[in-house]
């Protein structure tokens, strides 16, 4: 069986390449967070210490574990483009057993500060690790793969965390040998990752003859700017470290949550991480059911609408609960008003994971692959400032007299605000968030053929011209952007105008009308072209008004001049004919809602590419008519 045919991604569990290392990142991330789980609810249950306040202890290991990102991600970036990959995982992983040995001997000895400077070790086994990681899979992994290995990876990480936290809660809670019992499960899973690595098969360095350059300020800067020539992968960056700002506020509050307003003991404790970790986990899964295995960043607004709804509905659910002795877990889930703080942490994360997974996938794909480990390695240094920040801002607001369900109030409420600005920098994400409304709640939109629409590169798709909201569905097709060339009225129309302004379409009006705008439209498109981007271009040159194919015009030769080799896609719109948003009979649109109903089935069908050389307007249109006859 090749690469290619494998029946699910969860085949890939079955070889080599891939299972030593999925196991050995389940080990790793298993590990961290049953210490980091297991130390915060020592010190915040079990022990009492004036130089930590039980409400500052997980605000306080939570910034040293990421304080590692900040100062070593740009040269561990480096060194995952520098050095065997494999061979540079193995020494990571050794690196963990002897953490951990410091770590038991913490344990054992009760010793905070020992353990404090194991979580900051810890930190710097994981910003050794993370580019390692991202840049180990393309090697391994066949372009089809690589998403299904990635969210292998993802589902992975999601489990080893609430089984890490899980039985970091549980083990610590032993009486008299909980410590001890935390100690010999993390030096046992330190052993276990590093003999799962050694069967990881060899990954040869990328660019062995880089030069590393070790003085952090100015790679870290140099990684920044690398990052920032791909504004959306930039930003998109920008927004993934904003969702670990938010996420944080509530993982490292959980021990004090639960405990100080919940009223519950270190079990309720484990109770909400593995409420959180399932959100997360089952938010991430609905991404490839509800993106219909594309890259679909529409889900993003989606996302960010949950986390602040529910967010802002814990803070109103939490208030005001009847004061009890520490509650187990039974006793917990006896009170009814505590189901609903259960459900706003899972809806939370679960709106959290939509957020965040559609963005890694964008920055994956839209990466240079020459640069993807140090793009990761720029990406983990905003995580840890933007998490940094989150802790020291968390800690103000909670000193200056705030509870913590305030605090979960006021991050649900700048989560709207900054969601809103970042949908306004990044059009993209609205655009396609509308593309994914109309095509999956107001049609039921099928896509035939769209592997024919080139992953890479500049091309051309040619479609008919049925309904004021055509560009929409066919953005809807493709995991890529698009840029349009339309008729210029359509930007006169309420909404949709606005959005096609948006997105950057460009208008056109008939050369007989507006020689200039004609002009000008063409420049911009050949401009698009230049780029290597996809433009769309509808050469009917309006919206049908009787349901039927019309001539095409001969503007599309226009565009193609001087690009032989341009690949040229037909593609067809179908059944769009009489509903909401095209023109019936009368001529007039967007008149009567619900004139077919709701769901109504319409698709798109693309053929194979044909050659810029090799088409005419007449042989485009009988390819998109034949499109037409087959749907």
């Amino acid at each position: 069986m090749s690469h290619q045919e494998h029946s699910s991604q969860f085949a890939l569990l079955a070889q080599r390449r891939f299972a030593p290392f999925f196991w050995t990142q389940f080990l790793g991330a298993a590990n961290d967070n049953l210490f980091k789980f297991a130390f915060t609810v020592l010190v915040t249950y079990q022990l009492s210490l004036d130089w930590l306040p039980r409400a500052q202890a997980g605000l306080v290991i939570g910034a040293l574990f990421i304080l590692p990102y900040v100062l070593f991600s740009a040269t561990s970036g480096q060194l995952a483009d520098k050095y065997d990959k494999t061979r540079l995982i193995r020494f990571i992983k050794s690196l963990e057993i002897a953490i951990m040995v410091i770590a038991a001997w913490g344990f054992f000895t009760v010793n905070v500060p020992a353990l404090l400077g194991c979580v900051l070790l810890l930190g710097l086994h994981s910003t050794l690790f993370g580019p390692v990681k991202y840049a180990y899979l393309p090697q391994q992994l066949s372009e089809r793969e690589l998403t299904g290995g990635n969210g292998m990876v993802e589902m992975g990480t999601f489990v080893a965390i609430l089984l890490g936290n899980v039985a970091g809660g549980i083990l610590i809670a032993t009486p008299q040998v909980g410590p001890q019992h935390v100690a010999i499960a993390c030096l046992g899973l330190a052993v276990l990752g590093r003999l799962t690595a050694q069967v990881i098969p060899m990954s040869p360095a990328a660019d062995p003859s880089l030069q590393i350059n070790w003085n952090p300020v100015t790679e870290t800067w140099r990684n920044l700017k690398l990052a920032h020539q791909q504004l959306a992968v930039f930003r998109s960056l920008l927004g993934i470290s904003w969702m670990w700002f938010f996420g944080a506020v509530f993982l490292s509050n959980f021990p004090s949550f639960a405990k100080d307003v919940l009223h519950g003991n270190e079990q309720v404790a484990s109770l909400l991480l593995v409420v959180f970790s399932v959100g997360i986990g089952v938010g991430s899964l609905l991404c490839e059911l509800m993106s219909r295995r594309h890259v679909e960043i529409g889900l993003v607004p989606l996302g960010a609408i949950g986390m602040s709804i529910f967010a802002i509905d814990l803070y109103f659910a939490s208030r005001g609960l009847p004061p009890a002795d520490s509650l187990t877990i039974a006793q917990f889930m006896a009170q009814v008003a505590h189901w609903r703080v259960l459900a706003d942490l899972c809806l939370v994360a679960l709106f959290a994971g939509l957020y965040s997974v559609p963005m890694y996938a964008l920055i994956q794909l839209r990466s240079q692959a020459s640069h993807r480990a140090r793009i990761i390695a720029a990406n983990n240094i905003l995580n840890a400032i933007f998490m940094i920040a989150s802790s020291v801002a968390a800690g103000a607001l909670l000193s200056s007299g705030l509870t913590i369900p305030q605090l979960f109030l006021v991050v649900g409420l700048a989560n709207a605000v900054v969601a809103f600005y970042i949908f306004l920098i990044v059009p993209e994400y609205l655009l396609r968030f509308v593309a994914f409304i109309v095509s999956r709640l107001i049609y039921r939109f099928k896509v035939t053929g769209d592997e024919s629409i080139p992953t890479t590169g500049p091309a051309v798709l040619v479609c008919n011209h049925v309904s004021f909201i055509d560009a929409v569905l066919v953005m809807a097709a493709s995991p890529r952007p698009i840029r349009f060339l339309m008729d210029h009225r359509i930007f006169a129309t309420p909404v949709l105008g606005w959005l096609f302004k948006l997105g950057k379409a460009i208008p056109i009006a008939p050369q007989k009308e507006d020689p200039a705008t004609y002009e000008a439209a063409f420049a911009k498109a050949r401009a698009v072209l230049d780029d290597g981007e996809l433009l769309c271009i509808f050469p009917e040159g309006g919206i049908t008004r009787d349901g039927t194919l019309q001539p095409f015009k001969g503007g599309v030769m226009k565009l193609l001049e001087g690009k032989e080799a341009m690949p040229v896609v037909p593609m067809a719109l179908t059944n769009l004919w009489g509903s909401f948003f095209s023109r019936v009979e009368s001529g007039t649109a967007m008149v009567k809602p619900f004139r077919r109903g709701l769901w109504s089935r319409v698709g798109l069908v693309a053929a194979e590419p044909l050659k810029a050389n090799e088409v005419s307007p007449e042989l485009l249109q009988r390819r998109v008519g034949d499109l037409l006859g087959r749907a």
